[in-house]
This record gives C-alpha cells, structure tokens and sequence, in this order.
C-alpha cells in the first residue's frame, strides 16, 4: 500500500493527446515540416523544447510559440478523465510531476478545476532536468515530505515509468491514457480506470 500518490497530467488527469497533436502538427506544417500525427506520438509525455530538438526544428522559439497558441485555442477540446474527479476526492497529500511549463499550465491545466485537490504541484518552469530524469518528482516528493518507497507515480508514458524508477518510486500505467501496455513492462502497476488508483493506497 502507498502512502503517497503522484499524477502525470496530460494523458493521465487530462484527455489531450488530439489537442497536444494536432497543435504540434499545425505549429509544423506553418513552418514546411509536415508529419503524420502518429509520427509526433514520441513529443508526449516530454518537455515542448526536447520534442522540437528531437525533430531538428531550427527556429525552436517561434514554433513553440505557434505550438503553444494553437493549444489555448483548443482547449475546449480536452476534457478529464471519466473517474478522474471523484479519485482526487478520496485521496490526500497528492501532487503533479507534469512537463507542461508555466504559461501552458495557465491555460492548459488550472481553469479545469483541478489544483484545489493537489499539496504540491511541479510543472517543468520549476526544475532544471525534466522527465525522464528524477528531479521533478524528487523535488515533488520532497515538498510532500514523501518517502519514495511508499509513492506512486501516475503516468501514461514511458518518460513517467523511467522517472519513477530513477526517484526510487514505484509507477503505474494509466491505461486509460496509454491504451497500450506495450513498452510498459517494468511498470509495477497497470491500471485500467482512475478508481483503481484506490486499491493501492492507503487511507
């Protein structure tokens, strides 16, 4: 049983796949590179600078910027989990270890309502190293006054397993999010809906 849980949120608290594709792909094409949505799958779950640097955009800044605006305006897209809501409810001392930056935590995670059921929240403005190294769920750990062995990363990417495991913590694949477990065998847990978080927490 874990005395502490810890959330990814696009993909995890957050349906955003489509919305976090699609605005990549505009952002893309408005600078000539045009991809396949399925070929972006890979910018996921990472920070927006490692995802362009992986692709080899040469004018980061002003793609980000383009990325980021098709975002806003999308935002009514996204919508939370089913089941979501009423686990955060049930839980304390919980946090967020997402790689959503400041400004798009502004518009792409606070006006769902969701912060007020989080102690602790770290967002990737907040650490220098970003997922799948350990820094942010350390220092989210560190501000629950958390002990690693008894935490539970939430994720749906392979940057949350990887992460987890480097902080000492256990982590647990949403599938709802995921919708594979390919590539996740090293997740100690598979979860196929936000209440199964509840069988492994202690209360």
């Amino acid at each position: 049983m874990y005395k502490t849980v810890i959330f990814d949120v696009d993909g995890t608290l957050l349906d955003t796949e489509r919305v976090v594709l699609h605005a990549l792909q505009v952002a893309l094409g408005n600078a000539g590179l045009d991809y396949e949505l399925d070929d972006l799958r890979f910018a996921l779950g990472i920070t927006g600078t490692k995802a362009l640097a992986q692709i080899g955009v040469e004018n980061q800044e002003s793609v980000m910027e383009d990325w980021f605006a098709m975002e806003a305006k999308l935002t009514e897209d996204v919508e939370i989990f089913d089941g979501i809501v009423e686990v955060l409810e049930k839980l304390d001392g919980i946090g967020v270890v997402t790689s959503k930056n400041a400004d798009e935590m502004e518009t792409g995670f606070y006006p769902f309502n969701l912060a007020k059921h989080f102690d602790a929240i770290v967002c990737a403005s907040d650490t220098e190293n970003h997922k799948p190294h350990p820094d942010p769920l350390l220092r989210c750990m560190a501000m629950l006054g958390a002990d690693p062995a008894t935490t539970l990363y939430v994720g749906d990417a392979t940057y949350d397993m990887e992460c987890a495991h480097a902080a000492g913590a256990n982590f647990a694949l949403a599938l709802w999010g995921a919708k594979t477990k390919d590539g996740f065998e090293r997740a100690n847990h598979v979860l196929e809906t936000p209440s199964d978080v509840l069988k492994y927490v202690r209360r």
